[in-house]
């Protein structure tokens, strides 16, 4: 027997909203139910990222409701999250997070609390965003592309944060391991609503292909209608003019459908990449080559040849120096010893992760033709800028389009077309899945699988390393470098081990300073679950169930549906409403003073 559907703790409900003339969401309906964790998938530029700014409270709907059970405590980790005060555990603790929590939640992620916010890399902005969510103890934790800058090792700790964690989550992500092993239900944002499925995110595919299917049959059938409509009028004779005045009506409403469908309609993405020719068999050698920063040695006494085809994975945790290893391998640094050989004819075009080339003010049409004009050559041939950016999703209206206006789907997007459209025989991909939706994705891999030339991909995507490597390249952090055929699944399984979590060295502080104990282990529950826990003490014992006893009484009136119908249909549903809250209040309850009593106990 199925068991029965609990009741949502934030919830969308015939959601509306526009922006400028396009409209967004129309008729969106989404519900979160405890502990339940999500995916949100949909093309880029489709609102996702709205569509949580909606959950969180943040934007407030044209039209529909928004419904969240009392005192519900939300966390939302941004796409760009904005790191702010003199250090990580100032910045964790903003949110309320007790002091211990956020140590410990920083630690966690490979932190140090008392590291200062600015300069931070793009890994630690990810890891410090997160663990201020989680030392929140939320209710609902909303992520939007957690996994971006992430390392493996870091996406990996990730993953064990969110199977502990009691709160429910709605992720977006375009990393379809992550969301393999962590969700069990899907939304897709598709044509300006959502669908659900009660599988996790490996059902996704299969379940969105079927529905596809349908919709292209219903568009057939539609195209066929409006032939024939469209022929008999054309046949019509005057003398039958309030039945042509019928058909007519029905053809305008036919075409109407058929026009709305069309402008929901994803188009095609057409990417293909320009080859320059073909290098030399060689395209670098490298013997016995070390890097050393200061005293920190990135890799030592490496060698490796990489010869035209092969498909290079470069993995290792944030900051290991794979950056530095690709520009060695082409020549654009030296090593400190050892020495790398490069091949013939090398054309190289490079698709990095700072995304720093297309932000700012400049337009669209300024990055893809930055000598000016309306051509851009793709492929060695002319085409021009708006219809090479409608091969990549991209408007005419948006030619115009500051880029920093783009969302980061569409930044990423916008790199790839300028980089693909570059003559080159080395592809350099550095972290190139960050922000993209699930169909780029699918497209660019077939793309590069069917790539002439050579590929070099520095990921932490590991099912995109597991489909496109030949060869995986490691470094562990610590001078070690390791080479091993295969993807990311056939490095670990060939070098078990060889990726440790970071230490965490904490800065002495000066000896006339005491040290600082170790946090504690609680006792007790925090100040915020203390609260919490009398205030559902209220609820559940004298509050609702006064409200309950009330709306029964009003409802118990025999004459109150032929009196009120509308007022009888409203307390009927403040009492269904009043119900389920009561029982979602009890299980709370129910976990908090399970909570306090094993802590109480030591347990």
């Amino acid at each position: 027997m199925t068991p029965p559907m609990r009741a949502p703790i934030v919830a969308l409900k015939d959601v509306r909203l526009a922006d400028g003339p396009k409209m967004m969401f129309d008729g969106v309906d989404l519900g979160l139910e405890p502990r339940v964790r999500a995916s949100l998938v949909g093309r880029n530029g489709a609102g996702k990222s709205t569509l949580l700014r909606v959950l969180a409270g943040e934007i407030q709907a044209d039209e529909g409701e928004r419904t969240v059970t009392p005192s519900l405590r939300i966390s939302f980790v941004r796409q760009e999250p904005d790191i702010t005060g003199a250090t990580l555990l100032d910045f964790a603790t903003a949110g309320g997070a007790e002091s211990y929590e956020a140590e410990a939640a920083l630690e966690t992620f490979g932190l140090d609390p008392l590291k200062s916010t600015q300069g931070l890399s793009g890994g630690e902005t990810r890891r410090a965003a997160l663990a201020r969510a989680f030392a929140e103890d939320p209710d609902v934790l909303l992520l939007d592309e957690p996994t971006n800058h992430l390392d493996i090792l870091a996406i990996e700790t990730l993953e064990a944060e969110l199977e502990a964690s009691r709160a429910a989550a709605l992720i977006v992500s375009h990393d379809r391991t992550f969301l393999e092993r962590v969700t069990r239900r899907c939304f897709w944002l598709e044509h300006r609503q959502v669908r659900r499925l009660d599988q996790g995110f490996a059902g996704f595919d299969a379940w969105a292909e079927k529905i596809e299917a349908q919709e292209a049959e219903e568009a057939r059938r539609l195209d066929k209608e409006l032939e024939r409509e469209e022929h008999w009028m054309a046949r019509g004779v005057t003398a039958r003019r309030a039945r042509n005045e019928g058909r007519r009506r029905k053809l305008l409403a036919l075409r109407e459908t058929r026009s709305e469908r069309l402008k929901d309609s994803r188009g095609q993405l057409n990417m293909g990449i320009a080859s320059s020719g073909v290098s030399g068999q060689r395209v670098a050698e490298a013997k016995e080559i070390s890097k050393t920063f200061g005293e920190r040695t990135l890799f030592k006494t490496f060698s490796t040849r990489i010869l035209r085809g092969d498909r290079i994975a470069i993995v290792g945790p944030n900051g290991v120096g794979k950056t530095t290893l690709v520009k060695i391998l082409l020549g654009e640094l030296a090593p400190d010893t050892g020495e790398v050989k490069l091949g013939t004819n090398l054309e190289v075009a490079y698709i990095d992760q700072a995304r720093a080339a297309v932000s700012g003010d400049a337009t669209l049409k300024d990055i893809l033709t930055p000598h000016g004009g309306d051509q851009v050559m793709v492929r060695g041939q002319p085409k021009h800028v708006a219809g090479y950016a409608k091969d990549f999703l991209f408007r005419d209206s948006q030619l115009r389009q500051p880029v920093r206006t783009l969302s980061g789907g569409e930044r990423n997007r916008l790199l790839l077309a300028r980089a693909l459209a570059t003559p080159a025989n080395v592809l350099v991909l550095d972290e190139p899945t960050n922000d993209l939706d699930m169909d780029t994705l699918d497209l660019l891999e077939d793309l590069l699988a069917d790539y002439e030339g050579t590929l070099i991909l520095v990921s932490h995507d590991r099912d995109f390393v597991d489909r496109l490597a030949t060869s995986t390249i490691g470094l562990d952090g610590k001078g070690r470098v390791v080479e091993t055929p295969g993807g990311w699944q056939d490095f670990l399984s060939q070098n078990p081990g060889f990726f440790a979590p970071p230490v965490i060295k904490t800065p002495v502080k000066p000896a006339t300073a005491a040290a600082k104990p170790p946090p504690p282990r609680p006792s007790k529950l925090s100040y915020k679950d203390q609260r919490r826990l009398a205030e559902l003490e209220a609820m559940t014992t004298t509050e609702l169930p006064a409200k309950i006893s009330t709306l029964e009484t009003s409802l118990a009136d025999p004459a109150l549906y032929a009196r009120d119908p509308a007022g009888f249909e409203r307390l009927s549903q403040a009492l269904e409403a009043a119900r389920t809250q009561l029982g979602a209040a009890e299980e709370e309850w129910l976990a908090l003073e399970e909570r306090r009593e094993a802590l109480e106990s030591g347990r």
